[in-house]
């Protein structure tokens, strides 16, 4: 028995490996495709786009766990299937369930590692790679000089160069110190330069060799035209300083990301559902206090309970109460206290909606960190009796079956996440419903898989065809 265990999970254990590695990898090319303009000619070290792609790498684990699993589950049992292995197992009086043992034990391990990894290391990991992507992309893109071509990253200059050479020398330097309100008034000009940057990568420094500069200042006679002055000057050699502390990357605090909901832990998300919660019930006890207060303030004292039952008897007409010179100046204020109500109620109302939102966001969250672990084990009982059933080892038909149940898994999680957060379902329905949807079919599946059951065999259907077509003949 042991030995059957252990051939099992060798057989689980390659392939799982195997393709958790390759499901990470084509999503993170994913990732880099998406952001693939923000990182591209920002001149990032290479320890910041590792760093993003290792917290990027952390945040794919929810979505390549599953498959990977449901993936290795479908190739284990499908290549055990195809070799006879299973039949022998069998034979030997030794169920599916039975065999099937090991790998249930060590995928509720791996489930119970993934709800602590979505409790623990997941919130952080979104923290650091959130403000790691925000810094990128708001970070200026690297200051380059092309030839032929104005360059106006540094505020408040243009740069232009006819031609520059590999050692970084350039050759007819144009620079136009631009203001916003004269224009472009000083002129540099140099038939060659040498171009780097200091070591603390603040600078940007010039030498410009052969050159003129050409300033226009305002004149001392007070005229209209402030610009009536020209200076020009001629330079053998001079130098350029422009500050480049724009194009370095500056990290945003942390503290500021950490509210989000997909940065916070099961106590956290707890701690704020309660704290949005009681701020719900505050806002709908302050509506009753302001509602009260205007009620009181223009009720009138003089008319007990039954005095409106017995004046209608009387009067047709509320209005037939208000004496005739009074009845537009109490229909003003009438309407105005309708109105301040109005905006009473709106306010609360939208701030009960906002409300509602960031405590369903919260909801959300809270349940996505038990999903993740019990979406695991469902897939798995999907993929191990698909895999007995088809028989099929390898990257073939398993790959084509893995990927349209992890589809439909995936559509319909989707699906219902994104009608808890509208508010069609309530959070707890929409985050579960793909779970509570596909644990039929993996039963469904385990019980095809103990009859032996020639679900997805094709001959099976040709040879039924046949049959079905030689009675009809006869």
């Amino acid at each position: 028995m042991k030995k059957v265990h252990l051939l099992v999970f060798k057989a689980f254990i390659r392939p799982f490996i195997v393709t958790f590695f390759i499901v990470m990898f084509v999503l993170l090319m994913l990732f880099l495709f998406k952001y693939i303009d923000d990182l591209i000619g920002k001149g990032f070290e290479w320890y910041v786009i590792l760093e993003l792609l290792m917290y990027a790498s952390a945040t794919n684990v929810a979505m390549a766990l599953p498959l990977a699993i449901l993936l290795s589950s479908i190739m284990t049992f499908g290549s055990l299937g195809e070799n006879y292995e299973l039949v022998a197992i069998k034979s030997a009086g030794i169920s599916l369930q039975r065999a099937m043992m090991p790998l249930i034990i060590g995928v509720s391990m791996l489930s119970v590692s993934a709800f602590f990894f979505s409790d623990y290391m997941l919130p952080v990991a979104n923290l650091k790679m959130g403000s790691l992507l925000y810094d990128v992309r708001n970070q200026k893109a690297a200051f380059l000089i092309k030839e032929g071509i104005f360059n106006n990253s540094i505020p408040g200059y243009a740069i232009r160069v006819k031609k520059k050479d590999p050692d970084q020398t350039l050759h007819d330097v144009l620079i136009y110190e631009r203001n916003t309100t004269n224009g472009n008034v000083n002129v540099l000009m140099a038939k060659q330069g040498q171009m780097f940057i200091t070591d603390d990568n603040q600078l940007l420094v010039l030498k410009l060799k052969d050159g003129k500069r050409y300033e226009e200042t305002a004149g001392t006679s007070g005229t209209y035209n402030p610009r009536q002055r020209l200076m020009r000057t001629q330079f053998k050699e001079t130098e350029q300083r422009f500050d480049l502390s724009g194009f370095q990357l500056k990290r945003t605090d942390e503290e500021l990301f950490k509210s989000n909901y997909a940065m916070l832990n099961i106590k956290q998300l707890k701690f704020y559902r309660d704290s949005f919660n009681m701020k719900g019930d505050s806002n709908l006890r302050s509506t009753y206090r302001d509602l009260s207060i205007l009620a009181r303030t223009y009720r009138t004292d003089s008319l007990n309970p039954k005095a409106p039952t017995v004046l209608l008897k009387k009067y047709k007409n509320v209005l037939d109460l208000i004496p005739t010179d009074k009845k537009i100046a109490s229909l003003q204020t009438a309407n105005e206290q309708v109105r301040s109500i109005k905006e009473v109620l709106n306010r609360k109302e939208l701030f009960i909606e906002d409300n509602n939102a960031r405590m369903r966001g919260f909801l959300i969250e809270l349940n996505r960190k038990f999903t993740l672990a019990f979406s695991c084990l469902v897939l798995f009982f999907i993929g191990a009796p698909l895999g007995a059933i088809i028989r099929k080892g390898g990257l073939g038909l398993p790959v084509v079956m893995s990927v349209m149940f992890f589809l439909v898994f995936h559509i319909i999680s989707t699906i219902g996440e994104k009608s808890a957060k509208e508010g069609s379902l309530t959070p707890f329905l929409g985050m579960w419903i793909a779970i509570f949807t596909l644990s039929p079919l993996g039963a469904f599946l385990t019980y095809k898989a103990t009859i032996d059951s020639a679900l997805f065999d094709l001959d099976f259907y040709k040879r039924w065809f046949k049959q079905l077509f030689v009675k009809k003949e006869e």
